[in-house]
């Protein structure tokens, strides 16, 4: 039976033993969204909870409960869902707002640095520039964190990647998440519901019916092998300079939510109302009642 690394699911002892072994934190993030009718819609943090896990059992570490709310319906992800999702009577979507999401974070690490984790690592398996913004997110907050930060979307660690050309992959629903999906929980994954007509099929990646559930292995090793590199190297440089304080109460938290990352929020990716060069979505689009971003902002 595999090791347990699962904070939730560990014994206290076994939450001390994996600590003292490799003192890392995992952080998994993600939604429901559409993701073809070939895939659960649970994708996203699915995919980045099994990669944190087979990380951590491999490398060391232990992996937070995952988070399925995240920043979707509302600036350039409601302009793509107009345009791959459709209009379907449900989307079932698990969205929350960049502010909701990011405070959040601000609080998940806050849980980190209380342990005494000398490192933590925030994996998202949902693309778009919410990942982007997630790294401004570590570079804000760490100045005022003890443990050493590091932020990615999972498709950073895919090396060389499933992309024709031999670099990094990533897509939405198509070859390459569905097959890391199949390869990491292959109950979630029924490659006989792909659609043999053209789509577009609630958010199907067009190159879905390439997946290959072989490859999807050999892209989750690399992965886990790029997150075990880099979970010593983080590990290393806390051990070369330990940090002098800790974010350790709400208060704090909430001080440097309000001081730090919340002047600064306006200007993340995330929060703009509409991609440069692109128009918001129709009048009569369902995924226009989140417009515009700004003015919900409170």
């Amino acid at each position: 039976m595999p090791r347990e690394v699962r904070w939730e699911r560990m014994f206290p002892d076994e939450l001390e033993a994996a600590f003292a072994a490799h003192p890392l934190a995992y952080f998994a993030y993600g939604l429901c969204e559409p993701h073809g009718p070939q895939n659960t819609v649970g994708l996203d943090s699915l995919k980045a909870h099994a990669i944190c896990c087979r990380a951590a059992r491999e490398h060391g570490g232990i992996v937070a409960p995952p988070d399925y709310w995240h920043i979707h319906e509302q600036g350039g992800y409601a302009v793509w869902a107009d345009r791959a999702v459709g209009r379907p009577e449900r989307a079932w979507m698990t969205a929350v707002p960049p502010w909701i999401h990011f405070r959040n974070i601000v609080y998940h690490v806050r849980a980190a640095d209380t342990v005494g984790f000398k490192s933590a690592i925030l994996l998202t398996g949902h693309y778009g520039p919410n990942w982007q913004d997630l790294k401004a997110l570590v570079e804000l907050i760490q100045p005022h964190v003890g443990a050493r930060l590091y932020s990615l979307p999972d498709f950073e660690a895919n090396q060389p990647g499933f992309a024709s050309d031999g670099k990094s992959g990533a897509d939405h629903a198509g070859r390459v998440e569905t097959s890391l999906l199949w390869a990491l929980e292959p109950s979630c994954v029924d490659v006989s519901r792909i659609p043999s007509e053209p789509g577009p099929h609630f958010a199907m990646g067009p190159n879905a019916a390439e997946a290959n559930r072989l490859i999807g292995e050999r892209m989750v090793a690399d992965e886990v092998a790029w997150l075990g590199v880099k979970g010593r190297e983080l590990i290393a440089a806390y051990d070369r300079s330990p940090p002098t304080a800790r974010l350790r109460t709400f208060a704090q938290a909430e001080d440097l939510w309000s001081d730090v990352v919340r002047p600064a929020l306006a200007s993340f990716r995330t929060m703009q109302d509409v991609p440069e060069g692109q128009a918001p979505p129709p009048e009569d689009s369902p995924w226009r009642v989140n417009w515009p971003v700004a003015k919900r902002w409170s």
